[in-house]
């Protein structure tokens, strides 16, 4: 299946946090490229940058997270900076989103792909404009 992947669900995979549902959409990616905004790596990198700094995980972990990262098959879209700043902030305003958010359902919806995110305000507003949700 191709998804949208959020670095929400990646995080979790990463960490270990929400295992089973971030396991389940990481597993279902098998032979399948998932579809990221150019901000996915950017939002996931500072993920491994707090964890480490909150003592979560060490940095070796981090780094073997991020080489686990890069192993993921993705396709990064790159959205112009017109569409940034034009579509995306439209987007985040109407769904109470941040940017980086509502990059993830712009994607979604323009590509008309199911969204993989453990964020729960993103999730409401894929929901909220017909995007599939698969976790």
């Amino acid at each position: 299946m191709i998804v949208v992947l959020d670095a929400s669900v990646v995080v979790a995979w990463l960490l270990g946090d929400e295992g089973e549902a971030a396991e389940r959409v990481m597993a279902g990616l098998d032979g399948g490229v998932a579809r990221v905004p150019a901000i996915w790596a950017v939002e996931i990198a500072n993920a491994l940058v707090v964890a480490e700094r909150r003592g979560r995980v060490t940095e070796a972990q981090a780094s073997r997270a991020a080489e686990l990262v890069l192993a993921i098959p993705v396709r990064v879209a790159e959205v112009g900076e017109a569409r940034t700043l034009r579509e995306l902030r439209l987007l985040a305003r109407l769904h109470g989103l941040a940017a980086y958010d509502a990059s993830y359902l712009d994607l979604a919806l323009a590509e008309r792909l199911p969204l993989a995110t453990l964020d729960v305000r993103l999730a409401a507003a894929a929901q909220s404009a017909g995007v599939e949700l698969v976790l």
